[in-house]
């Protein structure tokens, strides 16, 4: 069962003002992909590739099926201008995408309307929403930038409803993150200068222990890896990033 009380439980502020206003500036050119997000655009359909696969093993769909999420709720917390709400409304879904930056829920909200997508965007921290009963869950490359990791991890199990599904992904604490994403990506404009913050990056050892702490398990991590040949795949090196998919105990 959930942690939560209540759907108006208010819980810790977890938002950090400066990485909203780092990503707020970015709005604009987020859905361009040859501009300052043009790495979230190759990312994107890596992620989407194992989200799929997650949502069809977990709720038993048909993987031909053109709409996996018909009839579930989804939510993507820091969803940035929508980059992966659309693709999760076009499965079928009723989305809500959850970001900090007012900048990049405008820029969303113009985007799914241009699109002919109905999606419920909101500005403002997660654990301060009220968000429950969602099917599905995702947070992609967020947990390293909020201020209150336990907080946060908190507000998503809030947010999932009981037999749903959670997917994060979020960059490793290594070495090689260091060297290729923060020294490496942003010293050659690939990702915006500031973007990232190695110390906050999160072993999967210590989001096991947040996870668990919150009362969700965490199945084995899947790694999301670059070469010159195949650029960003899922890989089972997990140096640079990595996504898992997250369960309630049972």
């Amino acid at each position: 069962m959930s942690n939560a009380t209540s759907a108006n439980t208010i819980r810790p502020a977890t938002i950090r003002e400066s990485e909203a206003a780092h990503f707020g500036k970015l709005a604009a050119d987020w859905w361009n992909p040859k501009g300052s997000s043009a790495m979230l655009h190759k990312l994107n359909p890596v992620r989407l590739g194992f989200i799929r696969d997650a949502i069809d093993a977990h709720f038993g769909n048909d993987s031909r099926a053109t709409k996996p999420l018909a009839g579930r709720r989804a939510v993507d917390v820091g969803c940035g201008a929508g980059l992966l709400c659309e693709p999760l409304a076009r499965l079928g879904a009723e989305v809500t995408g959850v970001d900090a930056a007012e900048e990049n829920i405008a820029a969303a909200r113009l985007h799914a309307e241009g699109s002919g997508l109905t999606i419920d965007y909101r500005c403002g921290d997660v654990g301060q929403l009220g968000l429950t009963g969602y099917d599905l869950v995702t947070s992609m490359e967020v947990i390293e930038h909020v201020a209150d990791k336990s907080a946060f991890v908190g507000a998503l199990e809030a947010a999932l409803a009981d037999g749903g599904l959670m997917i994060l992904s979020t960059p490793n604490r290594t070495t090689r993150s260091r060297l290729l994403l923060v020294e490496g990506a942003e010293a050659i404009g690939m990702v915006p200068r500031g973007t990232h913050h190695w110390d906050d990056f999160i072993t999967p050892v210590e989001l096991h222990d947040l996870l668990d702490a919150a009362g969700l398990k965490m199945g084995n991590p899947m790694g999301i890896a670059w070469s010159v040949s195949r650029g960003l795949h899922l890989s089972d090196d997990l140096a640079l990033n990595y996504i898992v998919i997250v369960t309630r105990k049972d």
